[in-house]
């Protein structure tokens, strides 16, 4: 039972924090949305709205990472999960009625310098992304340190095109990105395979 008051209390804070963002979101606010006390949410989370925050934060990257690595292992080949890992985005924000999908880029943006445990959170949470598509890559063969790169610019390129797709309205940015980002990765195994093996 208390398990689940908690696993409530942090469901209706991401989704206040996608609608409304960190320093829009109330105590309050989060105690009508999860029907629960305000007292309940301190014994649960101590630090206030700063700890529930790093707890959505570390929730929502752990979502998303195996979310990555379920459509990156279903997929018919490497470069073909970022067209589709970009396009099952899309399809998601625009039935969302494009409201941010993931609170992680908007708290960092908003508490990032006045935050050090949100700050720190949003990087470990951004980092398991980076490590997850680096691994995915180095399985495609591509040497680590570019595939380190690529997941960089993945995870920037997620981040980026959420924004300009919400802003637009459309889900076409998300979608360019992923052919994009696929056509990278495309580059970087055919590199890798015509480079001869010391």
């Amino acid at each position: 039972m208390m398990a689940e008051t908690r696993d409530r209390i942090i469901v209706a804070t991401n989704e206040l924090f996608r609608r409304q963002g960190y320093n829009g979101t109330s105590l309050s606010q989060i105690s009508e949305a999860a029907n629960a006390t305000i007292g309940s949410i301190y014994h649960f989370f101590p630090g206030g709205k700063e700890a529930l925050g790093v707890a959505v934060i570390e929730t929502t990257g752990e979502m998303f990472r195996e979310l990555f690595e379920s459509i990156a292992n279903e997929a018919p080949g490497p470069a073909e999960a970022y067209v589709a890992f970009f396009a099952g985005a899309g399809t998601v924000l625009a039935e969302s009625g494009y409201i941010d999908p993931c609170p992680i880029g908007t708290i960092a943006r908003e508490v990032a310098n006045v935050s050090e445990p949100l700050r720190v959170a949003a990087s470990n949470a951004f980092a398991s992304w980076i490590s997850a598509a680096t691994r995915h890559l180095t399985n495609a063969g591509i040497p680590t340190e570019q595939a380190e790169q690529l997941a960089h610019v993945f995870v920037a390129t997620v981040e980026g095109t959420f924004v300009l797709s919400r802003t637009q309205r459309s889900t076409a940015p998300l979608e360019s990105a992923g052919r994009c980002v696929s056509r990278l990765v495309t580059l970087a195994i055919d590199e890798t395979q015509r480079t001869p093996t010391p």
